[in-house]
């Protein structure tokens, strides 16, 4: 997993948002002063915001999470978007369709939407900016701390009700954070912030008020330790596999591993290999190449207490 270095991705996303809003413009020097006013009013380009972000939550206070603007009935007119950490400029092709986002977007407490003069994206667009009026930056462009904590908690609470597991930070922290970011911060909140969050997070999942915890993303651990737990367990299994049997049990360290291991093309070439230890505590597959003995897997899941076993 590669540390996250803000300065580096604030570099990309505004050269990327520039890129994308100006490309297919006749006059793409306009555009470009646009897009960097634009900038300096809503912060930085960003991919995702966080699940918390008043932009997701304004319109549908009472709707459920959601992690995408499209998901929203307010932003139905969407189109060629462009994010932004305080909210988002789009640029539909329909005068009529900017209008209705701009109507409906203003019946929203805590948002603010306008037209604007100048084209984005294609001189035939009708641009509009969508803001979150309460969201107020740090000097380091991401959002003031109390607020982002304030929401977040919020969020966390209402979503406490209909919870039937508890999430840890290493499932859930791409929902939290935003894109892009890292393990502790992201362009929305820095370090401090996401610090914060994390404590708050796991007060919240001990508490049991989400339920069991469950643990899935096993991101803590070094890739080479993901790597090795899986090449360990695949390994194992192919050792252990009869040739005949597409599922069969094998013990180690104390564990009983489910496992699989089928010819994917019959031809003795690649072997498909899964391993499951329970339902949710481990789970590693990838493939197996008999002619040299190579090994290929994704990421494993599960619990971290188990996974360390297989090290």
């Amino acid at each position: 997993m590669m540390d996250f270095r803000a300065p580096t991705a604030i570099i990309e996303q505004n050269a990327e948002a520039v890129a994308y809003l100006t490309r297919n413009l006749s006059d793409p020097r306009a555009g470009r002063t646009e897009v960097e006013r634009l900038i300096e009013q809503l912060g930085n380009a960003v991919v995702r915001y966080p699940d918390w972000h008043p932009i997701l939550t304004a319109p549908a206070p009472q709707g459920g999470a959601h992690s995408h603007l499209s998901e929203l009935d307010a932003y139905r007119e969407l189109d060629h978007t462009t994010e932004f950490v305080r909210g988002f400029v789009t640029c539909p092709y329909s005068d009529a369709a900017a209008d209705r986002l701009v109507d409906a977007v203003n019946k929203i407490e805590g948002l603010h939407a306008r037209r604007l003069d100048e084209p984005l994206y294609a001189d035939s667009a009708y641009p509009v900016v969508v803001t979150a009026t309460g969201v107020v930056l740090e000097a380091d462009g991401t959002i003031r701390s109390r607020d982002a904590l304030a929401w977040f908690v919020r969020h966390m609470a209402d979503a406490a009700e209909n919870a039937r597991v508890g999430e840890t930070w290493w499932n859930i922290r791409s929902h939290i954070l935003g894109a892009p970011g890292g393990a502790r911060s992201s362009l929305f909140v820095n370090q401090n912030t996401g610090v914060h969050m994390r404590r708050i997070l796991e007060a919240m999942n001990n508490s049991g008020m989400f339920g069991p915890i469950l643990e899935s993303s096993l991101d803590m651990l070094s890739s080479k330790k993901r790597d090795a737990i899986s090449e360990t367990l695949i390994r194992t299994a192919v050792r252990n596999w009869d040739k005949e049997s597409e599922t069969f049990e094998f013990e180690m360290r104390g564990e009983t591993c489910m496992a699989s291991v089928r010819d994917t093309w019959n031809d003795d070439m690649e072997l498909s290999v899964r391993i499951r230890i329970r339902e949710h505590d481990l789970n590693v597959s990838g493939f197996y190449y008999p002619k040299d003995g190579r090994v290929t897997y994704g990421d494993p899941t599960g619990r971290r207490e188990v996974a360390e076993k297989f090290l």
